[in-house]
């Protein structure tokens, strides 16, 4: 027997960009459907009685249109997925990561059956349970009791099994007071903690899971992530999509790296996020037309990237690993030797300022500068939660201004194990991470003034 999970081979989803689809009330279908063989007799009848008046004029067929084709514009399409294919063990919990419109959610789309794919073929095996976007699987009229029974019997349970789970999906979801008002009056996050204790708790062989857990707070995810661990190790197959890196190298074996619908890269978890965070490209931000600057303009900052430490560029930085800050610059004139001071600036998007780090404070100094080049501010393990932040710069000497914009560029930073411990904290417990250990010392020892 067979260990594969899930097959997937050559699989493509193509949609077409600007569709307009058009959806008939239930009158207007059975209207459609009642006039449609009365129509398509009578063009039979005409068709044939025009054959028979014109015997020399022979019936033109649909497919074979008598006259020169009418120009017909050919809408365009975007393919989501294309050639993907992959294989996943029975037991086995694969990550799927990559970029915002990768094909990540299309392609647990198709697997959960919610969309059909254009091209290729997919085998699973087993029950699948998938918790994918907000309320999916959910009837709104329907209390949340009846929507425990209604997943249930699509899974193909039996009430009997259903009812040997039900406390167990109520204790989990913390939902009790409100099991019995319909779901459309849930908040997101009461969906998401019914969903994710639905699809877990109904004993699929497959569990799938997109980033609609980031909806919870951070104790619930916590307890999520520990359900799908417990799933795993329980002999059931997991696939995860998430952005927090650290979830994926804890929980997954493998992961699977999808770039512009097509799989880039598939292996063990901790290669797969090096990939990921190595292959995604960003361009230079040039500011060369920035208007906002502040400085006597002796010297431009001209682009910023932020770069690994073997020179490839990052369009996200991964909490916890060292990156480098480039700030490309061009002084025409020249400076001579006058002491340069350059400072980097990280605050939030709601402009809490998080560091300011500059020359000075690590001791070192430029010399006299080339016309152009760059300032390159090395962050070690850098201590930010899974955010995007605003960076600003100044470039002074003698204590004047020359080039300063308080909102240069933005950088997204992505989870990340910073304590290697599994613990992830979210931004909302604070905008800084700290290295630090902690013990208890007997009482007998401890001096305390009441």
């Amino acid at each position: 027997m067979t260990d594969i999970a899930i097959r997937v081979q050559g699989l493509g989803k193509r949609y077409r960009l600007g569709q307009q689809v058009g959806y008939k009330t239930l009158r207007e279908t059975l209207l459609i459907a009642y006039h449609t063989p009365t129509r398509i007799m009578g063009n039979a009848v005409r068709r044939r009685r025009q054959a028979q008046d014109s015997p020399q004029s022979p019936v033109s067929s649909p497919s074979q249109p008598s006259g020169p084709p009418s120009p017909v514009s050919s809408p365009s399409h975007i393919w989501a997925l294309k050639d993907v294919s992959f294989e996943v063990k029975q037991g086995e919990a694969v990550g799927i990561i990559g970029r915002n419109g990768s094909g990540k959610s299309t392609l647990l789309k198709i697997l959960s059956r919610i969309t059909a794919p254009t091209e290729g073929q997919i085998e699973i095996r087993g029950r699948v349970g998938s918790l994918l976007e907000v309320g999916t699987g959910f009837h709104p009229e329907l209390t949340g009791r009846e929507n425990i029974h209604l997943n249930g019997a699509i899974l193909g349970m039996k009430r009997v099994d259903v009812d040997r789970k039900f406390d167990e999906i109520v204790a989990f979801s913390e939902i009790e007071k409100f099991l019995d008002t319909p779901v459309k009056r849930y908040s997101s996050g009461m969906y998401v903690r019914l969903a994710f204790a639905v699809a877990a708790h109904l004993e699929p062989e497959i569990l799938i899971v997109d980033e609609v857990l980031a909806v919870g707070d951070a104790a619930f995810q916590k307890k999520c992530l520990g359900k799908m661990d417990d799933v795993s190790k329980g002999g059931r197959t997991v696939l995860f999509v998430s952005h927090n890196m650290a979830a994926v190298e804890n929980l997954c074996q493998r992961a699977l790296v999808l770039n512009q619908g097509q799989v880039q890269y598939i292996g063990g978890q901790s290669e797969a996020i090096a990939e990921y965070v190595k292959e995604i490209e960003t361009s230079s931000l040039s500011l060369r037309e920035r208007k906002d600057r502040v400085g006597s303009g002796e010297i431009r900052v001209v682009g910023i990237e932020a770069k690994d430490a073997n020179g490839n560029v990052l369009d996200a930085l991964a909490c916890g690993r060292d990156a480098n800050i480039y700030l490309y610059f061009e002084a025409p004139a020249g400076l001579g030797k006058r002491r340069v001071i350059a400072s980097l600036m990280v605050k939030t998007m709601f402009d809490v300022p998080v560091f300011l780090h500059y020359n000075k404070l690590s001791g070192d100094e430029f010399g006299e500068l080339p016309q152009r080049g760059a300032f390159v501010c090395h962050l070690q393990q850098l201590p930010l939660p899974a955010s995007t932040y605003r960076v600003g710069y100044s470039i002074m000497a003698d204590g004047e201004y020359l080039d300063s914009i308080s909102d240069a560029a933005e950088i997204a930073v992505i989870g990340g194990d910073f304590f290697h411990s599994g613990e992830i904290p979210p931004i909302s417990h604070g905008v800084c991470l700290v290295k630090a250990s902690w013990h208890v010392q007997p009482s007998n020892s401890v001096s305390c003034s009441d």
